[in-house]
């Protein structure tokens, strides 16, 4: 279970989190942080609670959000999930390179923003390091995975501690109030989008859950996994607001806890953070391409993608799928060098992408407890769980929504020519590619793929 979890932390525990005081400062005091983790807390719980159920309700189903979507709504959108999620931890990998070789480029010149020659060799040689670790095997893989996400969580937590020891009530009473004239519930608005990009990982135990001792333990490291990285994120931002005025914090470049920290104990502070960081973001590469391939093993051993990617090696490494992912985000890695706005677009779509899944995941957590699929004629958790079920579905939608119509489309227009994987698999399968339900589904697609180049064709969406 504390190996599960820690896929949880890896996962969630990355470069987000060093962000977090600044980010809020910018926009809301106290009280507008915490309305904004109870309210993110609160909707990312349920989501928790219905990977929980679905995890001790369907425990044959493997690979998390790849299963749960092809159970409840049909093998072309149990693709649409793996597909998009593959594709999500992918184009996040590649933040993660750029991320690192960015940050080092403070020390090291040659390397610029992570967007020099340089900084993109140095980034591919990491790259196929990492692969021939995993392809060693996924065991080990977590096992490093597991040290690593403690590591990594550990500083942040002296972070919490140190800033308690230099705490003023003073300094956190006039933090209580966010930036004049502006309105509680927009300060609020404007911190979700972080809250949820901080999130995204809360999956990582059922995707990896055809390793589980006990399939009962993926639902408990989830929430075990969830409530930690919650209370040290929360925790994190809060206790900012007693060392300095939310102006100042604001104000500190990135990443905005060594500032916090360099304040307290000295130049070494934004040391620690900085290497923190670069641990932190190893960590979650690692546990990112781990579940990226797992989701396409699935779905390539289920039928509903190409045989190859279902090639396993004598460790248990999903080498067919390893190999794919690393490949793609070679490429992005050298697309890098020639893109302008096209990176911070894709790290917008990584969220949209991945909250695809989320929605899936949860309508299948609802469709279960409303059916009664599973459940005696009079058990008690049955309408508790539909409540959960209900929560998380409409709260991951909302989510999906919020994040914008033209991101929606943008990311139709990745998936629908995936496609053709899925096509080639079933007819290699000598089996029907659509059902008459999936057609209209994948009519809607291609339309909303086609609207996504007509608008990027006008200049409406600008890349």
């Amino acid at each position: 279970m504390l190996t599960l979890s820690t896929f949880v932390v890896g996962s969630m525990v990355g470069a987000g989190v060093f962000s977090l005081p600044a980010g809020f400062a910018a926009e809301t005091g106290v009280a507008g942080t915490l309305i904004a983790w109870a309210i993110a807390g609160g909707g990312m719980l349920t989501l928790a609670f219905a990977f929980q159920l679905l995890a001790n309700r369907r425990p044959d189903l493997d690979a998390g959000v790849y299963s749960y979507a092809r159970a409840g709504f049909g093998r072309y959108l149990g693709y649409f999930s793996a597909f998009g999620y593959w594709a999500s931890a992918c184009a996040g990998n590649v933040f993660y390179w750029v991320f690192i070789t960015s940050t080092l480029g403070a020390v090291f010149p040659a390397l610029g923003a992570g967007d020099t020659i340089a900084a993109v060799a140095l980034s591919s040689a990491g790259l196929w390091l990492f692969f021939i670790l995993i392809r060693r095997g996924v065991r080990a893989a977590a096992a490093v995975n597991r040290v690593v996400s403690i590591a990594k969580t550990l500083p942040i937590v002296l972070f919490v501690v140190l800033c308690l020891t230099v705490f003023d009530p003073a300094v956190f009473v006039e933090n209580w109030t966010g930036p004049a004239g502006a309105p509680l519930w927009d300060q609020v608005r404007a911190t979700m989008l972080v809250t949820v990009f901080v999130f995204i990982g809360i999956e990582g135990a059922s995707v990896n859950s055809r390793h589980a001792r006990s399939r009962r333990d993926v639902g408990r490291a989830t929430l075990l996994g969830f409530l930690s990285v919650l209370a040290v994120f929360a925790s994190v931002t809060i206790v900012s607001y007693g060392v300095l005025p939310r102006e100042q914090i604001a104000a500190l470049p990135e990443p905005s806890l060594g500032g916090v920290l360099e304040t307290i104990i000295g130049p070494v502070g934004a040391v620690v953070i900085g290497v923190s960081l670069i641990v932190a973001v190893l960590g979650a590469y690692l546990t990112w391409t781990l579940m990226a391939a797992e989701v396409l093993l699935e779905a390539a051993r289920s039928g509903d993608l190409p045989r190859f990617l279902a090639r396993t090696n004598d460790e248990d490494t999903p080498v067919g799928a390893l190999m794919l992912s690393t490949v793609l985000v070679q490429v992005l890695l050298v697309v890098v060098l020639f893109a302008e706005n096209a990176f911070s677009v894709a790290l917008d779509l990584t969220s949209v992408l991945v909250l695809i899944p989320f929605v899936l995941s949860a309508a299948y957590a609802l469709k279960l407890t409303a059916t009664g699929e599973t459940y005696g004629r009079r058990d008690p958790a049955r309408i508790r769980d539909l409540i959960v079920a209900a929560v998380a579905t409409a709260y991951t939608a909302f989510l999906l929504v919020a994040a914008g119509t033209h991101y929606l489309l943008l990311s139709l227009l990745i998936i629908v020519p995936g496609t053709a994987l899925y096509a080639f698999a079933r007819r290699r399968a000598r089996e029907r590619v659509f059902t008459p339900v999936e057609w209209g589904v994948f009519a809607v697609a291609v339309a909303g793929a086609v609207a996504a180049i007509v608008l990027l064709a006008t200049g409406e969406i600008t890349l």
